[in-house]
């Protein structure tokens, strides 16, 4: 864009990140622009003006020099300065504490020129750090550290550090921080609040996968529809939450009760570069196969370039989260608040049976291990139990999600 171009409603003029996805900000009259402050793909603040508008044409001129005025406090700026070095009273030995013993000796810093200011004169990470910043002290220099004082030291006052330690060089190159993305840090938040907040019990149970195989190959063959196990897992989990609406519910932290039980709307766990993110399957009791598959697909397409609506991730009674595919047998799934459960659900692994009665030869069978992770306050051992019943019943006689 440039200035004096003419937008039309529909027209992007930004994209806004969220922690979960990138939306385009879209145009909602017919413009021109007057005046662009910010740099074409720059980021730009929340509240940062990015450009001025006019309805008119022949107004674009009139903004030919105007500059945006940032918003200033009318607060006074606080002035910080440097604490003053404090003065010891005797002539003694260094001391330093374990933090700044081990800065000064992995840097090797002269610390000659350092006066302490914790208790008894001793010399603590944060006079290292504040001399360092003053050019008292320098890095790379033989390295002074003393035999301790005498108990007759005088006690010197403590002095407050305003040094940012993070523009030091880093006491070990050999690592580097990787800063999170938003999505990340929202995720480590929410997991680490989930772990640490909702009382997690966990159900496991074995799902005959044998039928569920060979209805695929029907779908294949005879309708050349393509429909993938995780499809039908998610029908069925959709049916079993049908016929027990209890496990719908949700914890309500902030009146410590339980909530009416939510529709029937699934968020299925998608890996995307910058992080997992569950877009929601809505009414997946009523959806056929084939329409849960290509939702799916649209979905989760749409997710890993991060052009989810907020709506279409937000949300959801239920979650599932699918490593079969991976190769991974089992594993434990962390709740969603304010969902009350996540199923993890695992690969398919063929066993050896014994001989069934009358038969003499052992046989294999296909078996699915899922785990599901529910939170006691809502889901306890019993419902959990006929959830997994359910479900295992549906994946067991896979025609009857069909009916």
């Amino acid at each position: 864009m440039k200035e004096g171009d003419a937008l039309s409603p529909g027209d992007a003029i930004a994209e806004i990140e969220t922690d979960k996805a990138t939306m385009a900000l879209e145009c909602q009259d017919d413009i021109f622009i007057a005046k662009l402050l910010a740099i074409e793909g720059a980021e730009v603040k929340v509240g940062q003006p990015i450009l001025v508008t006019v309805e008119d044409a022949k107004d674009v001129s009139a903004f030919a020099a105007y500059e945006a005025v940032a918003a200033t406090s009318s607060a006074p700026k606080a002035e910080i300065s440097a604490p003053k070095k404090a003065v010891a009273t005797h002539d003694v030995a260094q001391r330093f504490s374990p933090a700044a013993r081990h800065m000064v000796e992995s840097q090797r810093i002269d610390t000659s020129a350092i006066v302490g200011t914790s208790r008894g004169g001793r010399i603590s990470k944060a006079d290292v750090i504040n001399n360092l910043k003053s050019g008292t002290a320098v890095v790379g220099q033989a390295v002074k550290t003393a035999a301790p004082p005498s108990a007759s030291a005088s006690t010197v006052p403590k002095a407050e550090c305003v040094v940012d330690p993070s523009s030091l060089p880093p006491v070990n190159g050999r690592y580097k921080d990787i800063p999170n993305s938003n999505m990340r840090k929202v995720i480590a938040r929410r997991l680490a609040e989930s772990k640490s907040t909702v009382p997690h019990m966990y159900a496991t149970i074995e799902c005959h996968l044998d039928e569920l195989l060979a209805l695929r190959k029907v779908f294949a063959k005879d309708f050349n529809t393509n429909v993938s196990v995780n499809d039908l897992v998610i029908k069925a989990a959709a049916l079993a939450l049908r016929d027990l609406p209890d496990v719908r519910r949700k914890w309500n932290a902030a009146t410590g009760s339980v909530t009416e039980p939510s529709p029937c709307d699934i968020a299925v766990a998608v890996a995307t570069p910058t992080g997992l993110i569950t877009p929601i399957v809505t009414g997946a009791d009523r959806r056929g196969c084939t329409d849960i598959n290509s939702t799916v697909k649209e979905l989760a397409g749409r997710a890993k370039i991060g052009k989810l609506k907020p709506e279409e991730y937000s949300g959801g009674c239920f979650s599932i989260s699918n490593l079969g595919m991976f190769g991974i047998n089992n594993f434990s799934a962390v709740i969603n608040p304010p969902q009350a459960c996540i199923l993890a659900v695992g690969s398919g692994i063929s066993r050896v049976l014994p001989p069934r009665n009358g038969e003499t030869e052992p046989s294999t069978a296909t078996f699915l291990s899922v785990q599901l992770s529910a939170d006691r306050r809502v889901v306890d051992e019993a419902l959990a139990a006929r959830f997994l019943e359910l479900f295992q019943g549906y994946i067991a006689s896979p025609k009857s999600i069909l009916l």
